[in-house]
């Protein structure tokens, strides 16, 4: 039986950049629907929270004809910035921070909504704006929240099959990710191969919620 770490290099890798690039691009919708009184956040929230309910094949094939470059958007991108997102490593980052905003921004909103209203008012009562209280009063007051949405969403892009498939495809060094190696380990009835992966992803992903609870159960103790 042979077992490939280069699926595991490259699941890791996505995990990480999904949720760096998630963290970064989070901070500006979670600022919005914390201080907007427009009835259009929920409508937003409804849509950040649609991976929630399509399976993940659905929302795959919604991004494969999206940026396929046939499409309008996956031409533009080609021929604009040379950058093409169907069956490349570039395509699974996008995929993925995609499918994966609501693992970040519900925790972080959950955490903003957690604390009293009072810590925004007296920062504003002595003279900070909206974007200093943000950054330096509220998010510092969060960050078992900050870090529960980085951990989740680094996990549940470790565990992401339908999306990256769909996406992506298996090619190897490219874009054959662990959960996608489970998945042909199967197909081909190597059963053994296949264990290994899913017994490799398995303890990969205890040991990340395993970290998660250990912080957030230091951090509670430390408040």
């Amino acid at each position: 039986m042979s077992f490939d770490f280069l699926p595991f290099l490259l699941t890791l890798k996505l995990a990480a950049i999904t949720g760096a690039l998630l963290f970064a691009a989070s901070l500006p919708l979670v600022y919005w629907l914390y201080f907007t009184k427009s009835s259009a956040a929920t409508a937003v929230r409804a849509l950040v929270n649609i991976p929630f309910v399509l399976p993940p094949v659905v929302i795959g094939f919604y991004l494969l004809l999206l940026f396929s470059p046939a499409a309008p958007v996956g031409a533009f991108l080609d021929h604009v910035f040379h950058l093409r997102l169907v069956f490349t490593f570039e395509g699974l980052v996008v995929g993925s921070v995609l499918f994966n905003l609501p693992f970040m921004v519900n925790p972080i909103i959950a955490g903003l909504e957690g604390l009293p209203r009072s810590l925004a008012e007296a920062s504003f009562t002595v003279g900070k704006g909206r974007v200093t209280t943000f950054l330096r009063i509220l998010l510092p007051s969060i960050r078992p929240a900050i870090v529960t949405g980085f951990v989740m969403t680094c996990a549940h892009t470790i565990g992401e099959f339908g999306v990256v498939l769909m996406i992506g495809g298996k090619i190897e060094g490219v874009t054959r990710v662990a959960s996608i190696a489970v998945y042909d380990e199967v197909e081909s009835l190597n059963f053994g191969a296949a264990h290994a992966y899913a017994a490799t992803l398995t303890a990969i992903s205890f040991a990340l919620l395993c970290v998660l609870f250990y912080f957030n159960k230091r951090s509670l103790r430390l408040w």
